[in-house]
């Protein structure tokens, strides 16, 4: 674990001294039963920072209690934003995008969400000097393409070590507002960064995407959610022109859905055990895009019912392979597609993922490496990746720090008896419970420290 970032790991992290663990199948082959998932990362983040700038009182049921969710809630509290948090609903008391403590140190861990959504939402004050540090890998990750449109809007934000990288330091200036353009080709994040803040420039801000955007559908889903604190954006069907009125957010209360992406490696565990899950708390009509691995799951020959407020997935003797997918949309199921891929019929090619190389670690990279430990064989390309059928043995791998990776690599586990996963405790990110609710399910899970 010498590379891993323990600073970045929260309280709600429960598997920090924890060196590995041990996966091995259930006795009874497949996986059989009906969970519940914890709350949307996406919607968490976003809707916390909405409500903290909000004017009025929002309550938020059914968040996600994740390493990333609690630096956030972190940070608006070291900002002088007061919240109450019972269970997993927090109360939070908005300030009309006044930051009560204008001088603060704030740290982010490795919260891409609010590395990209807290600097305008801190530069749009009128008053206020913070600097914000990241853990060492959301250091290591470009914030330049925001920073930029920020500044252009009006911003004073300063690199205090690498240019383009945090740590950065914010003077609040307000945002002038205006026309701006932004690359949607590296994070669909950058984009939601500005328009979140967008409402409380001088004046309407008009984005233009002048490329394709990674992920729209995390656009769309910072549209709704600004929509549901009243501010309506004006945007073309592609997403390439987005109007934001000069307005402020009003306070309200949410219910948010279960974390799709999360639901994904559980719906995965039944496809390779032909085995049957349900999620029995998110509806197939969401807003969230790494649903539609549901679509890839049928492809592969499970069955899956889409019900009133659940999923159902029945998994099928052998998954069927040989094809090439564009995982562009929904690129958090890369790796979770890569490790069941050895399972099916024929190879699996996918596509259309680059920007992966650049998030917690390279996954792409990750990927091929960890499945060739297992015995896999793989093809590694600039976009993706092709994995071809093989029966895996039993190796140590390595999670990179990344919550992801480790994720997936689990799935292998509760099919293949030995397979040791360092660091587990870095699914604290997204899902601290993971290995919880795998034990919960039957896989055999057991810890060394």
């Amino acid at each position: 674990m010498s590379n891993v970032d323990l600073k970045a790991r929260s309280p709600w992290s429960t598997l920090n001294q924890v060196q590995s663990v041990s996966l091995s199948p259930p006795e009874v082959q497949s996986i059989n039963g009906e969970i519940s998932i914890p709350g949307s990362k996406s919607l968490t983040n976003r809707a916390l920072i909405l409500a903290a700038l909000a004017n009025g009182t929002s309550t938020l049921s059914g968040i996600l209690k994740s390493d990333d969710s609690y630096w956030c809630i972190d940070v608006l509290n070291s900002l002088g934003i007061k919240t109450e948090l019972e269970g997993d609903t927090i109360t939070v008391h908005g300030n009309n995008a006044v930051w009560p403590n204008e001088n603060a140190d704030l740290y982010i861990g490795a919260a891409g969400t609010i590395a990209r959504f807290l600097p305008g939402a801190l530069a749009v004050a009128k008053n206020g000097n913070w600097v914000i540090e990241a853990s060492n890998s959301m250091s290591e990750r470009p914030v330049k393409p925001l920073i930029d449109v920020l500044t252009a809007m009006g911003a004073k934000i300063d690199y205090l070590d690498k240019d383009g990288y945090f740590p950065l330091r914010i003077i609040a200036n307000e945002l002038t507002g205006g026309s701006v353009s932004i690359s949607g080709k590296i994070s669909s994040q950058f984009i939601s960064g500005v328009l979140l803040a967008s409402p409380y420039a001088k004046k309407a801000v008009t984005v233009t995407i002048p490329d394709r955007i990674v992920q729209p559908d995390y656009v769309e889903i910072t549209l709704n959610l600004m929509e549901k604190f009243g501010v309506q954006a004006q945007f073309t069907e592609d997403l390439r022109e987005i109007v934001i009125p000069q307005s402020e957010y009003k306070s309200c209360d949410l219910e948010l859905e279960a974390d799709a992406s999360t639901v994904s490696y559980f719906l995965a565990l039944a496809a390779i055990t032909n085995g049957r899950i349900k999620i029995t708390n998110l509806s197939p009509e969401n807003s969230q895009p790494d649903i539609n691995m549901i679509n890839v799951y049928e492809k592969m020959g499970c069955t899956v019912t889409r019900g009133e407020g659940f999923i159902e997935l029945v998994g099928t003797p052998k998954l069927k392979g040989g094809f090439e997918i564009s995982m562009l949309d929904m690129s958090d199921q890369t790796l979770t597609l890569a490790a069941i891929a050895p399972f099916a019929t024929g190879p699996i090619t996918i596509r259309d993922v680059e920007h992966i190389r650049y998030h917690e670690s390279d996954r792409i990279s990750a990927i091929c490496t960890e499945l060739q430990k297992l015995g896999i064989k793989v093809e590694e390309y600039k976009d993706g990746l092709t994995v071809y059928p093989g029966t895996p043995h039993a190796a140590t791998l390595d999670s990179y720090d990344d919550h992801r990776v480790a994720m997936s690599l689990a799935l292998i586990g509760a099919k293949v008896p030995g397979v040791v996963i360092n660091d587990p405790g870095c699914v604290s990110k997204t899902c601290p419970t993971f290995f919880d609710l795998l034990q919960q399910l039957g896989v055999n899970v057991e810890y060394s420290n």
